[in-house]
């Protein structure tokens, strides 16, 4: 779509800072990215973005309160991007697009539903299985310091996970 601005990224970049109004939605084309917060000042990885998916700050798009996410291109990426409101416009006029949009805010939902749930109810071991299963090549692609973060475990908690000694 027209619409989108497109923009390769570098490795690094911070898409969103933490605590940010953005209204833009965004569709990562290639590359991976992540979101995290800092909670008493440490970095925490909140989730991971692969490519070919559409992600917004929730509460800033739909609440206008700042959004306790920030978003960092984890490798070179092309990410293209739309003010939401003019998103939109074009969704209101196309069934297709009002189709795709439930999907992704159905996806988000799942995400959300996933992430809980694996706090609440699986060990440090499962809960790295069903990231594996959900990002298969992520070891190869994101900084170990933030699976660990992710996971909610140290950094020598997942060298004893990926050893088999736990």
């Amino acid at each position: 779509m027209a619409a989108f601005k497109t923009e390769e990224l570098a490795k690094g970049h911070q898409l969103l800072p933490p605590h940010n109004f953005s209204q833009k939605v965004f569709y990562l084309e290639k590359g991976i990215a992540r979101t995290f917060y800092i909670k008493d000042g440490k970095d925490i990885t909140h989730s991971f973005i692969p490519e070919a998916t559409f992600f917004v700050s929730i509460e800033s798009v739909f609440f206008n309160n700042p959004s306790p996410y920030g978003a960092e291109i984890l490798e070179n990426s092309v990410v293209r991007t739309i003010v939401y409101q003019d998103l939109e416009k074009y969704i209101d006029g196309s069934l297709a697009l009002q189709k795709l949009s439930r999907l992704v805010m159905i996806n988000a939902v799942k995400t959300f539903s996933d992430k809980l749930y694996s706090i609440q109810f699986q060990s440090a071991q499962e809960r790295y299985n069903s990231m594996l299963e959900k990002f298969p090549d992520i070891m190869l692609r994101v900084p170990l310091g933030h699976i660990a973060s992710y996971l909610g475990i140290t950094q020598e908690t997942l060298s004893r996970i990926r050893a088999g000694k736990v």
